[in-house]
């Protein structure tokens, strides 16, 4: 059978294939070998594949999908004939080509906008986005543009936030959450709110709880998996740790220093200190995350990735890259994979896994200035999104070197970047702006 589809490429030598998928039906294409133009680009591949899916019985009103292509696990981002040359796989053979839904976003929402520059972004639940501001406030929002809560009570720039996963909440609920943020004034707070309620208007709300001990800005927080407890990391070059309620596992109570009335009148406000603290970066702790129960990971400007052991404060892996390193996440693989970004406009993946080697595993280079922020999609793992101060924030995928989608939806620096619902990139910078890119297909 000769496919050559709407494509309009000149036809060139000719190379059997045949199109495999793990998609459901209607997504289903004949196993058919067929014979296609080797100078095919993606493009032109998908156009043969939309051909091939609209002639299957029952799929007669088949609208046109995009379609990524997959030859031995390597995603496709040249001519077919580029591709086979570069790989040296022979053209000779019948060629199987695995085609999936190509990862780019079908809707931009409508910005929601701020007061200052959006300085941090969290969407791990799924009913509402965190976001923290430099205008000193953090705010909760169910959807674009609809702000429903906002977190009153720092006097400077929000520069992190952490939604926190209590054991005893349901994975969906919006009830009764807890949130922290950290600032630039050297605290950090904890928020309790309804996500539930119906308003008309936001909100105000104030911390029941704020965190001292850091002498300088905090840069960085992270909540333990469990909910119990969060650390932060501070341009005081310290790593703390802190409890999220008043008791301890034993159900002592934790230090507090003072216990004050809200000046509105509401509830009581609690000021805690650190439970513990890790010592060993010599400059800015910029970003740290905490992926599994003991164990957390942070990254400085001291040009070092380490890997810290909760239970005896010591780090069991001590990495160095040669720049700042301003953000990183752990996730991919086996939720093994260690992705950072600094002060060239490089991400770098590293394997942990790998004894003996410093030297990352993936290196992706299309930003153009420093990386603001890098994230791991929790259910996929090849996926992670990138945010630059060249205003851009890319998608990406470990098995091609090429962003699979580069969204411009910034008119300035972006300087954090979430994935929400699982299908949806969200983004924040100092054009004031939360951007929400919805529908992205990852699977």
């Amino acid at each position: 059978m000769d496919i050559d589809g709407d494509v309009e490429e000149a036809a060139s030598r000719r190379v059997q294939v045949r199109f495999v998928t793990k998609l459901k039906p209607p997504f289903k294409a004949p196993l058919t070998s067929i014979a296609i133009p080797s100078n095919l680009t993606r493009l032109g591949l998908s156009a043969v594949v939309n051909n091939l899916l609209k002639a299957v019985p029952g799929n007669e009103d088949w609208k046109t999908e995009p379609f990524d292509f997959l030859i031995d696990g390597e995603l496709v981002r040249m001519s077919l004939e580029e591709f086979l040359l570069a790989k040296g796989i022979s053209a000779e053979r019948v060629l199987e080509i695995e085609y999936i839904k190509a990862v780019a976003p079908r809707k931009e929402e409508t910005p929601s906008l701020h007061d200052d520059w959006v300085s941090a972004v969290d969407g791990s639940n799924p009913g509402f986005i965190l976001t923290g501001c430099y205008d000193g406030f953090g705010r909760i929002w169910k959807a674009a543009g609809l702000c429903t809560h906002v977190l009153e009570g720092h006097s400077d720039a929000v520069t992190s936030v952490s939604i926190i996963k209590q054991k005893s909440m349901a994975v969906e609920s919006t009830a009764d959450l807890l949130v922290a943020t950290a600032s630039k004034d050297r605290t950090l707070r904890l928020w309790k709110f309804d996500a539930e309620q119906s308003l008309d208007h936001p909100s105000k709300i104030r911390a029941f709880k704020v965190l001292r001990g850091h002498n300088a800005s905090v840069q960085s927080i992270a909540a333990q998996p469990s909910g119990d407890m969060v650390c932060s990391g501070s341009w005081d070059c310290r790593i703390n740790l802190w409890q999220t309620n008043d008791f301890d596992a034993g159900g002592d109570l934790v230090s507090i220093k003072k216990r004050k009335k809200d000046t509105d009148g509401g509830e009581s406000q609690s000021e805690g200190e650190a439970v513990s603290t890790l010592v060993g970066h010599t400059q800015c702790v910029a970003s740290v995350v905490w992926p599994q129960y003991g164990t957390i990971y942070s990254a400085s400007w001291d040009h070092s990735i380490r890997r810290w052991d909760v239970e005896t404060g010591k780090d069991s892996l001590n990495m160095y890259c040669g720049k700042v390193i301003n953000c990183l996440d752990v996730g991919g693989e086996s939720s093994a994979l260690i992705a950072a970004g600094g002060s060239d406009p490089i991400i770098r993946i590293w394997d942990p896994r790998k004894p003996g080697t410093v030297a990352p595993v993936f290196q992706f280079s299309s930003h153009t200035s420093w990386i603001s922020a890098c994230k791991w999609h929790d259910k996929s793992w090849f996926h992670l999104v990138s945010a630059s101060y060249d205003g851009k924030v890319m998608l990406w995928d470990l098995r091609t070197a090429w962003p699979l989608c580069v969204l411009d939806s910034h008119k300035d620096k972006v300087l954090c970047v979430d994935w929400w619902k699982g299908d949806s990139v969200i983004s924040g910078g100092v054009d004031s702006k939360l951007c929400i890119s919805s529908e992205v297909s990852v699977q």
